[in-house]
């Protein structure tokens, strides 16, 4: 009688899905079948993404969409990766008096111009193999006949009933008896497919000063918005150069400002000469150095982040190893520190680290996903609309769901002028989708949602990858944390008890989140077999996530 393999220890509770042709990974199966769609039809990665993209606007609306914004990395044949930038900027008439705390952040003056279409369009145009019509036709089938609505879009919608049915327009779409959909029901978007389709047959063009453009125009004015047809049709997606470190035999790229992806880099470079692997994985000893390694680069992100066609933000000496070394001396082995919180404020609690002095050294809601193929393209977008459901509003009889990203900047230069809102500005943005290179060939491409806490789940799961040897899987899965104000922690229960308790000895505050908590995020990754090319990929339980392979 044969017998089952016992093995070791379950670290994951889902398998690594592999492909030898193609694989995707994204925050919900169907758009990652979408993507799967593409690999079948002799599409590539750039194709499977763009598809998965487009389909998550319809299966996780409160995510990202067409009205949204983002970035991406994309390498091809081995070669370092090259970065989109995607996540739009304020428009015209985005001045400080414009606003007031709820009107920056709820209804239409929240969104910033629209950059999701300019950069899916931008890649596929550059990169993709089949036609716009194939690309888009999940997605458009997906919103015309409609999906199955999951337990999480039922808590979304449920949560955020109050924000969604303000307006007759928006509240026709995701409560069309005036009832909230439940688990196993249909909702179909019908003025989503519309738009999908003409996006599909007419390009950018379409958005950008098109007819769609126009009606989502047209809506802006009706409704007392700031944003205009001139905003749309002047938006064009730009390319950069990523940012990168060595740390260890790798290196690391991620997305460069306007993103704040610098706060990972700077943090792996502060914990790299401790001896993290002998510390063991969430143990105590670790998770302190980890939570005060990211204090200090949190800090200095608050400082230093801004668009740097408007300010100058000084990101190379941020992950300079030399500016890691003098930072280093202010990290206390054994007693939290305490942080002044997440985002720029008036009032920073007693004791609050200081920024670092660059001087001398100087040279939301949200998803991710990534797709690779056979040859050797690899691919990460990370995507929003600021909160669930963005703004709140579908821009008039389009299906479109409009971001609030305005929210992101300041309206009172007291608390952060650097990042006060202006015309034609780009967002401080925390999507920061990362890739990681061994050897001088792709290894790893993994990122997440959550908003500030991007940057600390993304070190997390680097770490987990690369100095702990986890697979791509298990290291989305393994358990988080996430440094908030003063000395509070937030912590999954599956951080073992008695490591809970050492950091409370060691002055650390800690609320726990339950076993999985979408507050760490919810994180997609894939990893390359550095033998046999084999991809391999995983996704996160802790929302919809599910990975396929082809």
């Amino acid at each position: 009688m044969s017998k089952m393999p016992q093995g070791g220890p379950l670290k994951a509770h889902r398998p690594v899905i592999m492909g030898r042709r193609g694989v995707i990974a994204t925050a919900h199966y169907l758009a990652s079948e979408a993507g799967m769609m593409m690999f079948r039809q002799g599409g590539n990665a750039v194709d499977a993404i763009v598809a998965a993209a487009a389909a998550l606007n319809v299966v996780e609306p409160y995510m990202s969409g067409l009205g949204g914004i983002g970035l991406a990395l994309i390498s091809l044949e081995g070669n370092p990766p090259r970065m989109l930038n995607f996540s739009g900027q304020a428009p015209q008439a985005a001045v400080p008096t414009a606003f007031d705390e709820t009107t920056q952040e709820v209804g239409i003056k929240a969104p910033l111009v629209p950059g999701n279409p300019a950069g899916w369009l931008t890649l596929h145009q550059a990169y993709g193999v089949l036609s716009r019509e194939e690309v888009f036709a999940p997605a458009i089938d997906l919103a015309r006949h409609g999906y199955p609505v999951s337990p999480l879009n039922a808590r979304f919608f449920a949560g955020n009933r109050d924000l969604l049915t303000a307006h007759p327009d928006t509240a026709a779409i995701f409560y069309p008896d005036g009832r909230t959909f439940a688990p196993g029901e249909i909702l179909t978007q019908p003025a989503l497919a519309d738009s999908l389709a003409a996006i599909a047959e007419g390009g950018m063009a379409v958005f950008y000063g098109g007819e769609l453009g126009r009606r989502i125009a047209e809506f802006s004015a009706q409704e007392g918005g700031l944003l205009t047809l001139d905003d749309l049709a002047a938006y064009r997606p730009q390319w950069q150069d990523p940012l990168s470190i060595e740390f260890g035999d790798a290196t690391i790229y991620t997305t460069s400002p306007n993103s704040n992806g610098f706060q990972i880099l700077e943090t792996l470079n502060l914990l790299e000469p401790f001896p993290l692997s002998a510390m063991g994985h969430n143990s105590a000893e670790y998770l302190h150095h980890l939570i005060e390694a990211i204090k200090l680069a949190v800090t200095d992100r608050i400082a230093c982040c801004g668009d740097p066609a408007v300010v100058s933000v000084p990101a190379s000496t941020l992950i300079s190893k030399a500016y890691a070394d003098q930072r280093r001396t202010l990290l206390d082995p054994e007693q939290a520190g305490v942080v002044a919180g997440e985002r720029a404020t008036r009032n920073p609690p007693a004791g609050a680290i200081p920024p670092g002095p660059v001087s001398p050294f100087r040279s939301g809601e949200t998803t991710h996903l990534c797709a690779a193929d056979a040859a050797g393209t690899v691919v990460s977008i990370t995507q929003t609309l600021g909160n669930a459901f963005g703004c709140g509003l579908v821009a008039g009889k389009t299906g479109i769901l409009l971001n609030n990203l305005i929210k992101w900047f300041e309206i009172d230069p007291e608390v952060d002028e650097r990042n006060l809102v202006a015309p034609g500005k780009r967002v401080a943005t925390n999507m920061s989708p990362t890739q990681v290179f061994r050897n001088q060939k792709p290894c790893l491409a993994i990122g997440t949602p959550g908003s500030y806490g991007i940057l600390q789940t993304t070190a997390q799961m680097l770490l987990n990858f690369l100095v702990f040897g986890l697979n791509v899987q298990e290291a989305i899965e393994a358990p988080r944390i996430r440094v908030m104000a003063g000395k509070e922690v937030v912590v999954e229960d599956r951080i073992a008890p008695e490591v809970r308790a050492e950091l409370e000895r060691r002055g650390h505050r800690l609320t726990l989140l339950g076993d999985w908590s979408v507050t760490v995020g919810g994180g997609q990754g894939l990893a390359i077999h550095p033998a046999t090319g084999v991809l391999m990929a995983g996704a996160d339980p802790r929302r919809d996530g599910y990975a396929l392979g082809y």
